[in-house]
Protein backbone atom coordinates (compact mmCIF):
# COMPACT_ATOMS: atom_id res chain seq x y z
CA UNK A 1 0.00 0.00 0.00
CA UNK A 2 1.09 3.82 -0.90
CA UNK A 3 2.48 6.19 1.71
CA UNK A 4 1.12 9.92 0.86
CA UNK A 5 4.05 11.88 1.98
CA UNK A 6 1.29 14.91 2.80
CA UNK A 7 2.95 18.39 2.66
CA UNK A 8 -0.03 20.82 2.41
CA UNK A 9 0.54 23.63 4.69
CA UNK A 10 -2.97 24.86 4.54
CA UNK A 11 -5.35 24.49 7.90
CA UNK A 12 -5.67 21.90 9.98
CA UNK A 13 -5.01 18.02 9.62
CA UNK A 14 -7.67 16.24 8.43
CA UNK A 15 -9.14 13.03 9.34
CA UNK A 16 -8.60 10.12 7.25
CA UNK A 17 -11.53 7.71 7.21
CA UNK A 18 -11.19 4.37 6.19
CA UNK A 19 -10.52 1.10 7.84
CA UNK A 20 -7.56 0.82 6.21
CA UNK A 21 -5.87 4.13 6.47
CA UNK A 22 -3.68 5.97 9.08
CA UNK A 23 -1.95 9.17 9.57
CA UNK A 24 1.49 8.98 10.89
CA UNK A 25 3.42 11.79 12.18
CA UNK A 26 7.15 12.55 12.08
CA UNK A 27 8.80 14.89 14.47
CA UNK A 28 12.26 14.93 13.02
CA UNK A 29 14.55 16.74 15.36
CA UNK A 30 17.84 15.50 12.82
CA UNK A 31 20.37 18.02 12.16
CA UNK A 32 20.26 19.33 8.95
CA UNK A 33 23.28 16.93 7.26
CA UNK A 34 20.97 13.84 8.37
CA UNK A 35 17.74 16.08 7.79
CA UNK A 36 16.49 14.53 4.31
CA UNK A 37 18.19 10.70 5.23
CA UNK A 38 16.35 10.63 7.94
CA UNK A 39 13.21 11.79 6.53
CA UNK A 40 13.85 9.08 3.60
CA UNK A 41 14.32 5.80 5.99
CA UNK A 42 11.02 6.32 8.10
CA UNK A 43 9.21 7.34 5.14
CA UNK A 44 10.74 3.83 3.30
CA UNK A 45 10.66 1.81 6.38
CA UNK A 46 6.78 2.60 6.48
CA UNK A 47 6.11 2.32 3.27
CA UNK A 48 7.50 -1.54 3.65
CA UNK A 49 5.35 -2.13 7.02
CA UNK A 50 2.12 -0.85 5.24
CA UNK A 51 1.33 -4.37 3.76
CA UNK A 52 -2.20 -3.60 3.83
CA UNK A 53 -2.75 0.39 4.75
CA UNK A 54 -2.58 3.06 3.26
CA UNK A 55 -0.28 5.88 5.41
CA UNK A 56 -0.79 9.62 5.48
CA UNK A 57 2.56 10.88 6.79
CA UNK A 58 3.08 14.13 7.79
CA UNK A 59 6.46 15.91 8.84
CA UNK A 60 6.61 18.18 11.47
CA UNK A 61 9.44 20.78 12.94
CA UNK A 62 10.36 22.48 15.98
CA UNK A 63 11.32 25.83 15.25
CA UNK A 64 14.04 26.17 18.44
CA UNK A 65 16.30 23.35 16.91
CA UNK A 66 18.86 25.64 15.32
CA UNK A 67 19.09 25.30 11.37
CA UNK A 68 21.10 26.77 8.70
CA UNK A 69 19.59 28.89 6.11
CA UNK A 70 18.69 26.07 3.54
CA UNK A 71 17.36 23.31 5.80
CA UNK A 72 14.87 26.39 7.35
CA UNK A 73 14.02 26.86 3.64
CA UNK A 74 13.51 23.26 2.84
CA UNK A 75 11.17 22.79 5.72
CA UNK A 76 9.30 25.69 5.78
CA UNK A 77 8.02 24.43 2.36
CA UNK A 78 7.15 21.23 3.28
CA UNK A 79 6.89 20.43 7.56
CA UNK A 80 4.47 21.79 9.73
CA UNK A 81 5.15 23.82 12.72
CA UNK A 82 5.16 21.67 16.08
CA UNK A 83 2.32 24.27 16.87
CA UNK A 84 0.06 22.92 14.92
CA UNK A 85 0.14 19.41 15.96
CA UNK A 86 -1.47 20.25 19.52
CA UNK A 87 -4.82 20.27 17.34
CA UNK A 88 -4.21 16.97 15.26
CA UNK A 89 -5.87 13.62 15.44
CA UNK A 90 -3.08 11.67 14.61
CA UNK A 91 -3.13 7.31 14.57
CA UNK A 92 0.59 7.38 15.32
CA UNK A 93 3.48 9.47 15.70
CA UNK A 94 7.39 9.20 15.33
CA UNK A 95 10.28 11.60 17.27
CA UNK A 96 13.63 11.62 16.24
CA UNK A 97 16.42 12.42 18.05
CA UNK A 98 19.27 14.90 17.45
CA UNK A 99 23.23 15.49 18.09
CA UNK A 100 23.38 16.59 22.11
CA UNK A 101 24.70 20.01 22.04
CA UNK A 102 25.26 20.23 26.11
CA UNK A 103 25.06 17.19 28.86
CA UNK A 104 22.12 18.24 30.04
CA UNK A 105 18.94 17.51 28.05
CA UNK A 106 17.21 20.45 29.97
CA UNK A 107 19.89 22.75 28.74
CA UNK A 108 19.20 22.15 25.03
CA UNK A 109 17.57 24.92 23.14
CA UNK A 110 14.65 22.93 22.07
CA UNK A 111 13.44 21.27 25.80
CA UNK A 112 10.63 23.65 26.35
CA UNK A 113 8.56 22.44 23.13
CA UNK A 114 9.81 19.02 23.33
CA UNK A 115 8.95 18.65 26.87
CA UNK A 116 5.56 20.06 25.63
CA UNK A 117 5.41 17.74 23.10
CA UNK A 118 6.13 14.61 25.70
CA UNK A 119 3.24 15.84 27.88
CA UNK A 120 1.03 16.10 24.84
CA UNK A 121 1.60 12.57 23.66
CA UNK A 122 0.66 11.00 26.36
CA UNK A 123 -2.75 11.74 26.25
CA UNK A 124 -3.57 12.29 22.57
CA UNK A 125 -1.50 9.56 20.83
CA UNK A 126 -2.67 6.12 19.79
CA UNK A 127 0.74 4.97 19.70
CA UNK A 128 3.97 6.63 20.00
CA UNK A 129 7.52 5.82 19.00
CA UNK A 130 10.91 7.74 20.74
CA UNK A 131 13.75 7.41 19.12
CA UNK A 132 17.43 7.36 20.70
CA UNK A 133 17.82 10.79 22.24
CA UNK A 134 14.22 11.11 22.24
CA UNK A 135 13.63 8.54 24.47
CA UNK A 136 15.74 10.12 26.86
CA UNK A 137 14.18 13.13 27.03
CA UNK A 138 11.27 10.89 27.24
CA UNK A 139 11.81 9.63 30.70
CA UNK A 140 13.66 12.29 31.97
CA UNK A 141 10.54 14.51 31.56
CA UNK A 142 8.04 11.98 31.90
CA UNK A 143 9.88 10.42 35.41
CA UNK A 144 12.95 12.24 36.21
CA UNK A 145 14.82 9.69 34.74
CA UNK A 146 18.67 10.76 33.99
CA UNK A 147 20.42 9.71 31.19
CA UNK A 148 24.43 8.82 31.99
CA UNK A 149 27.28 9.48 29.64
CA UNK A 150 29.22 6.39 28.39
CA UNK A 151 33.16 6.22 28.70
CA UNK A 152 32.69 6.54 24.75
CA UNK A 153 30.61 6.58 21.86
CA UNK A 154 28.64 3.11 21.40
CA UNK A 155 27.94 2.58 17.21
CA UNK A 156 27.88 -0.72 15.77
CA UNK A 157 24.98 -3.43 14.82
CA UNK A 158 24.50 -5.68 17.87
CA UNK A 159 22.48 -8.77 18.41
CA UNK A 160 19.74 -7.88 20.89
CA UNK A 161 17.72 -10.53 22.68
CA UNK A 162 14.23 -10.33 23.84
CA UNK A 163 13.58 -10.36 27.67
CA UNK A 164 9.71 -10.17 27.55
CA UNK A 165 6.59 -11.44 25.56
CA UNK A 166 4.88 -8.61 23.30
CA UNK A 167 2.93 -8.33 20.15
CA UNK A 168 5.91 -6.12 18.67
CA UNK A 169 7.83 -8.75 19.10
CA UNK A 170 5.84 -11.07 16.90
CA UNK A 171 7.97 -11.94 13.92
CA UNK A 172 10.75 -10.39 14.45
CA UNK A 173 14.39 -13.06 13.48
CA UNK A 174 15.97 -14.01 16.17
CA UNK A 175 18.76 -12.43 17.68
CA UNK A 176 17.19 -9.11 16.92
CA UNK A 177 19.81 -7.20 14.90
CA UNK A 178 19.82 -3.28 15.57
CA UNK A 179 21.95 -0.26 15.06
CA UNK A 180 23.39 1.65 17.91
CA UNK A 181 24.32 5.23 17.49
CA UNK A 182 25.12 7.11 20.83
CA UNK A 183 27.35 8.61 23.99
CA UNK A 184 24.04 8.20 26.53
CA UNK A 185 22.76 5.22 27.81
CA UNK A 186 19.77 5.05 30.20
CA UNK A 187 19.87 3.07 33.45
CA UNK A 188 17.68 -0.75 33.32
CA UNK A 189 17.04 -1.18 37.16
CA UNK A 190 15.70 3.00 37.00
CA UNK A 191 13.41 2.24 33.90
CA UNK A 192 11.99 -0.83 35.72
CA UNK A 193 11.28 0.82 39.23
CA UNK A 194 9.10 3.35 36.89
CA UNK A 195 7.32 1.03 35.34
CA UNK A 196 8.91 0.40 32.09
CA UNK A 197 8.43 -2.66 30.45
CA UNK A 198 12.65 -3.73 28.99
CA UNK A 199 11.50 -5.65 25.49
CA UNK A 200 14.88 -6.30 24.23
CA UNK A 201 18.52 -5.88 25.38
CA UNK A 202 22.53 -7.14 25.12
CA UNK A 203 25.36 -7.17 27.06
CA UNK A 204 27.25 -4.27 25.04
CA UNK A 205 23.92 -2.02 24.28
CA UNK A 206 22.17 -2.38 27.40
CA UNK A 207 18.45 -1.49 26.91
CA UNK A 208 17.48 -1.57 23.63
CA UNK A 209 13.84 -0.99 23.30
CA UNK A 210 11.69 -0.78 26.01
CA UNK A 211 7.43 0.20 26.20
CA UNK A 212 4.82 1.50 28.15
CA UNK A 213 0.73 2.41 27.89
CA UNK A 214 0.26 5.77 29.27
CA UNK A 215 -2.72 5.45 28.59
CA UNK A 216 -1.35 5.26 24.47
CA UNK A 217 1.22 2.94 23.85
CA UNK A 218 5.11 4.15 23.81
CA UNK A 219 8.04 2.21 22.21
CA UNK A 220 11.45 3.54 23.48
CA UNK A 221 14.30 3.12 20.91
CA UNK A 222 17.51 3.49 22.20
CA UNK A 223 18.99 1.84 18.84
CA UNK A 224 17.99 2.77 15.19
CA UNK A 225 16.41 0.09 12.99
CA UNK A 226 15.77 2.95 10.95
CA UNK A 227 19.22 3.13 9.63
CA UNK A 228 20.31 2.19 5.85
CA UNK A 229 22.88 0.10 5.12
CA UNK A 230 25.67 3.34 5.04
CA UNK A 231 24.27 5.69 7.92
CA UNK A 232 26.61 4.29 10.25
CA UNK A 233 29.68 4.86 7.46
CA UNK A 234 28.58 7.96 7.17
CA UNK A 235 28.96 8.74 10.88
CA UNK A 236 31.76 7.60 11.25
CA UNK A 237 33.52 9.58 8.23
CA UNK A 238 31.97 12.68 9.72
CA UNK A 239 33.48 11.90 13.04
CA UNK A 240 36.92 11.15 11.43
CA UNK A 241 36.40 14.50 9.61
CA UNK A 242 36.04 16.19 12.63
CA UNK A 243 38.72 14.39 14.36
CA UNK A 244 41.53 15.59 11.13
CA UNK A 245 40.09 19.17 11.48
CA UNK A 246 41.24 19.30 15.14
CA UNK A 247 37.37 19.27 16.63
CA UNK A 248 37.77 16.08 18.70
CA UNK A 249 41.25 15.11 20.44
CA UNK A 250 40.63 11.66 20.03
CA UNK A 251 40.38 9.16 16.45
CA UNK A 252 37.12 7.63 16.31
CA UNK A 253 36.56 3.92 17.03
CA UNK A 254 35.18 1.93 14.42
CA UNK A 255 31.65 0.89 14.22
CA UNK A 256 31.28 -2.32 15.81
CA UNK A 257 29.76 -5.44 13.80
CA UNK A 258 29.69 -3.40 10.90
CA UNK A 259 32.70 -3.61 8.43
CA UNK A 260 34.14 -7.02 7.82
CA UNK A 261 36.63 -8.65 5.74
CA UNK A 262 38.99 -6.43 3.05
CA UNK A 263 37.36 -3.36 4.60
CA UNK A 264 38.73 -3.53 8.05
CA UNK A 265 42.06 -3.74 6.48
CA UNK A 266 41.24 -0.48 4.20
CA UNK A 267 40.08 1.37 8.04
CA UNK A 268 43.02 0.20 9.55
CA UNK A 269 45.48 1.66 7.12
CA UNK A 270 43.50 4.96 7.02
CA UNK A 271 43.88 4.95 10.75
CA UNK A 272 47.21 5.43 10.53
CA UNK A 273 47.64 7.46 7.92
CA UNK A 274 45.36 10.20 9.75
CA UNK A 275 47.57 9.39 13.24
CA UNK A 276 50.56 10.09 11.11
CA UNK A 277 49.52 13.01 8.76
CA UNK A 278 46.71 14.75 10.59
CA UNK A 279 45.28 17.15 8.11
CA UNK A 280 41.55 18.21 6.81
CA UNK A 281 41.94 17.38 3.31
CA UNK A 282 43.19 13.91 3.97
CA UNK A 283 39.47 12.95 4.30
CA UNK A 284 39.03 13.38 0.54
CA UNK A 285 41.10 9.99 0.43
CA UNK A 286 38.91 8.08 2.59
CA UNK A 287 37.66 4.68 0.84
CA UNK A 288 34.13 5.79 1.14
CA UNK A 289 32.89 4.18 -2.22
CA UNK A 290 34.43 1.43 -1.24
CA UNK A 291 33.70 0.33 2.45
CA UNK A 292 30.16 1.62 1.16
CA UNK A 293 30.18 -1.38 -1.68
CA UNK A 294 30.60 -3.79 1.23
CA UNK A 295 27.75 -3.36 3.42
CA UNK A 296 24.58 -5.01 3.53
CA UNK A 297 20.90 -4.33 5.43
CA UNK A 298 20.43 -7.11 7.13
CA UNK A 299 18.54 -5.87 10.46
CA UNK A 300 15.78 -4.14 7.67
CA UNK A 301 13.01 -7.77 7.67
CA UNK A 302 13.20 -7.41 11.55
CA UNK A 303 12.97 -3.19 11.57
CA UNK A 304 9.99 -3.83 9.35
CA UNK A 305 8.33 -6.45 11.44
CA UNK A 306 8.53 -4.17 14.17
CA UNK A 307 7.03 -1.39 12.26
CA UNK A 308 4.14 -3.48 10.68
Amino acid sequence: MPVLLDTTQAGPTSEVHAANCVTVGLINNMPDAALQATERQFTDLIRASAHNTVVRFLLYRIPEIPRGEAARRDMAGRYRDIAELWDARLDGLIVTGNEPRTPDLKAEPYWDPFARLIDWARQHTTSTIWSCLAAHAAVLQSDGIKRRALSRKLSGVFDCVPVASHPILRGVALPLRVPHSRGNDLPEQALKAAGYRILTRSAATGVDMFARHEPSFHLFMQGHPEYAADTLLREYRRDIGRYLRGERADYPAMPQGYFGGEALDRIEAFRKRAKADRRGDLLRSFPMRTLEAGLANDWQPSAVAIYE
